[in-house]
């Protein structure tokens, strides 16, 4: 007597009787009569019901699922564009939304707050819709290897930072203060406000701006051009430090603002 062969893992309650099955015949359950699938889940074999409220949830849930990967693959790319420029290699892992919500059209990644540091643990608005007009929340988390500054040697406090007292190391962003220096043009001209260990990351609140410029002094102004420069002496009507922006009376009485670029010097850039 031949008889009718199925998976082992299937339950009986998808097998039709032995009587009307021969060995030509192969079952095909996705074809079967809508009422012997209610007859199924009506039926008093709970191995049964799980089985096929199973098939029917991961039919339903499917195309949910395939929205929410289109949703995660265009916040990865929205978030990598912007921290690949800060580090050499990039990971991120984006929390899927949940399966419950509806499809979101035309996703169109934001930042929550554009002031926020990608390293680390970020929330991504999403809109959705060729208006936006629903937006669901995501969090992201990113990790960046790149580059940051330390001191090459021990730095006493009350000391003018000079390029020759830092270098660079690779790590983790994420894993640094949040204000930590990643750019040599940062520290350089700043005064130690406290002592800086060697090989040791540091922050802004460890430095203070050193007055390059003091309000009332005579300085030199060099206006710097394509193939030119000029310069002329006027009166600071700011104090500044290293990199920032004073305003200076000139002897003719015109007024300008240019950036400190050493003591008692600044720059106007007319390129």
């Amino acid at each position: 007597m031949n008889r009718p062969v199925f998976d082992s893992h299937f339950p009986r309650c998808l097998a039709p009787a032995r009587s009307r099955i021969g060995s030509q015949d192969r079952l095909n359950l996705f074809n079967r009569d809508r009422s012997d699938i209610a007859m199924s889940l009506a039926s008093p074999s709970s191995q049964c019901r799980w089985f096929l409220w199973g098939i029917l949830l991961s039919v339903l849930l499917a195309p949910n699922v395939m929205a929410s990967e289109e949703v995660v693959q265009r916040v990865q790319q929205f978030l990598y564009e912007r921290a690949s420029e800060m580090g050499d290699e990039v990971q991120i892992d984006v929390r899927p939304p949940s399966a419950q919500l509806n499809e979101c059209v035309a996703p169109e990644p934001f930042l929550t707050n554009e002031n926020t540091e990608l390293a680390g643990r970020v929330s991504v608005g999403v809109k959705c819709g060729d208006n936006g007009q629903q937006v669901r929340y995501m969090r992201a988390n990113v990790e960046i290897i790149g580059d940051h500054v330390v001191p090459r040697q021990d730095i006493a406090p009350n000391t003018v930072i000079k390029a020759d007292m830092l270098e660079t190391k690779e790590a983790e962003l994420g894993s640094l203060p949040r204000d930590a220096i990643v750019t040599p043009e940062q520290a350089i001209g700043q005064e130690a406000a406290r002592m800086l260990s060697s090989g040791e990351p540091f922050t802004e609140r460890q430095l203070r701006e050193v007055a390059l410029v003091e309000r009332g002094a005579r300085v030199k102004v060099e206006a710097r051009g394509e193939g030119f420069s000029v310069s002329r002496k006027g009166e600071a009507i700011d104090s500044g430090g290293m990199g920032s922006k004073v305003r200076v009376r000139m002897d003719n009485r015109d007024t300008l603002t240019a950036r400190v670029t050493g003591e008692d010097h600044l720059e106007v850039d007319l390129q």
